[in-house]
This record gives structure tokens, sequence and C-alpha cells, in this order.
């Protein structure tokens, strides 16, 4: 984790400064960012919020994408988003991993796999990003 990546996203990306994420790698091929699980960002009995899981799967996926972008493009925006919760993360933090499927012209098709503390798969996201001009 670097300081510097982690203040770029949070420029890019004044959101997730509010949700407390930090940049890990930053490549076009991956991008990896972290949320340390908190007493504050969970729903009863501990677990991490799955608005949370999911806003940090969306941010890799959108800088991924925004990574990946076709000559001639400005930006991408999320235009689809399916997530599937596979395990609670009720401890330590939770790492999303984006990884480009699709680059197209139009639409770019990122794959996010959430895991927690022990390298345990906790979600997996698929999202579709437009191609801005």
């Amino acid at each position: 984790m670097t300081d510097e990546l982690t203040a770029q996203l949070h420029a890019v990306m004044p959101f997730t400064a509010l949700l407390g994420a930090s940049a890990l790698r930053v490549a076009p091929d991956e991008v990896a960012l972290r949320l340390d699980w908190d007493s504050g960002r969970c729903t009863s009995g501990g677990l991490l919020h799955g608005g949370a899981l999911m806003a940090l799967a969306d941010s890799a996926g959108g800088w991924c994408a925004y990574l990946n972008l076709p000559e001639g493009a400005t930006g991408t925006a999320t235009v689809s988003s399916a997530t599937n919760f596979l395990r609670p993360v009720t401890r330590g933090h939770v790492e999303a991993v984006a990884r480009p499927l699709n680059l197209g012209r139009t639409v770019i098709v990122v794959d996010t796999e959430l895991r927690d503390a022990d390298g345990r798969l906790a979600g997996r996201v698929t999202q579709t990003q437009a191609v801005l001009r």
C-alpha cells in the first residue's frame, strides 16, 4: 500500500476517502484496493456492510476500466454491476482486485474479486463500464 497511490485514488474518486479505501496496486491489468474492517462500516452482528463491499469493488473496477480506455475516450461510468456475496467479512480487511474481462470501444467489462484478510473469496463483482467520449 502506498500513500501516493492512495492520495491519487482519493483525488480522482473523493468518495473513496469517505469510504476509507486505500490503494495497493494500480496497473491496467490489475487494480487492488483495500478496506479495513471497522464497526462503523458494519451491519448488525459485526458484518462489513454489503454496500461498503460493493463501493470498494466499483471503485477498483472503475479505475481498472479507466486505465484501459481506448484512444479518444474521456472516462467511464458504471452501467451495470452484479454482485455475489460468498462469505461475511467480520474482521481484518477486504481486498478488491479488479481485472479487465473485455476491452471494447463502447463498453469495458471488469471482474473484481473481494477477498478477506485470510485470502478467502468473500464476493465477486462483474461490472460493465460505459466508455465516455
